[in-house]
């Protein structure tokens, strides 16, 4: 997926580098898949702000995906590869012989015609969705569940892959993205192939308003403020600001976050490669 360089017509087009789209077929979604969109604002329940630097941003239309991919046996023609603004994928429009259409998450150098299947009936072809006990060894996949029948819930971003690495009794052992070996059942189902549009970390926004549009208001850094609102706040002059760390004091390198206890922590063969483990 190649990506756009802008010239420097205008401060915000200087040091933009955009996406080209060049594999999408249409900028017209399927109306029957779209519902709206509510937004929050980082607000909860009650109305208060529970995220910051959240809000604005245009306005848009949710595309529903198929994450169940549970039509088993019946083919699929892809109609359109499009734009999805709620995620960094394209998705793909999907035809049923029966009439059907859904929207999926769309694999790299997924082309408009090709025939997609599912279920045991499949073959470990791009698109194509198996049970993780059908799937050769070795292959590239996303879109994996975590528990049989609950949908996609592993690799769904724009570029990533995992990989089958094994079999033990009843569990597939996959590496994930980030370098974490999971133990996922074999009833569960996922997606050949790795995710569309590549080059999505490529792309440079080149001016604020920008991410504005994407719904994100500006972020103070934690040295710029008073000792009372960061624990990296004050001093005097340009303080270093202390070992870096949240709002609330969480260490940002080295503090373990998670839970001992966790139940699928026996599922994890080995965790991901990172100085906090």
């Amino acid at each position: 997926m190649p990506t756009r360089k802008y010239r420097p017509i205008s401060p915000g087009t200087r040091y933009r580098v955009g996406n080209a789209y060049t594999e999408l077929t249409t900028d017209t979604p399927e109306k029957s898949l779209l519902e709206p969109i509510k937004k929050s604002g980082g607000r909860n329940n009650q109305g208060r702000r529970s995220m910051r630097n959240r809000g604005g941003g245009h306005k848009r239309r949710y595309r529903v995906i198929d994450f169940k991919r549970n039509k088993d046996g019946i083919p699929a023609l892809v109609k359109t590869i499009e734009y999805d603004p709620n995620r960094t994928a394209y998705i793909a429009l999907l035809e049923y012989e029966d009439g059907e259409k859904r929207y999926i998450i769309a694999p790299n150098k997924l082309k408009v015609g090709s025939t997609l299947m599912s279920g045991d009936t499949a073959t470990p072809d791009v698109g194509n969705t198996m049970f993780l006990k059908s799937i050769p060894l070795g292959a590239e996949i996303h879109a994996i569940e975590m528990q049989p029948g609950r949908g996609a819930a592993l690799v769904r971003s724009a570029g990533s892959s995992a990989t089958l690495t094994g079999r033990e009794d009843k569990y597939a052992v996959i590496k994930l993205p980030s370098g974490e070996v999971r133990r996922i059942l074999l009833t569960c189902r996922a997606t050949i192939g790795t995710c569309s549009n590549p080059d999505h970390g490529l792309q440079v926004l080149g001016k604020a308003g920008r991410k504005r549009w994407l719904g994100r208001r500006p972020r103070v850094r934690g040295v710029a403020m008073n000792p009372v609102d960061h624990p990296m706040g004050g001093g005097e002059g340009r303080q270093s600001g202390g070992h870096p760390r949240s709002r609330t004091g969480i260490m940002a390198k080295g503090q373990k976050t998670r839970s001992r206890t966790k139940p699928s922590s026996k599922l994890i063969v080995s965790r991901r490669k990172t100085v906090n483990k």
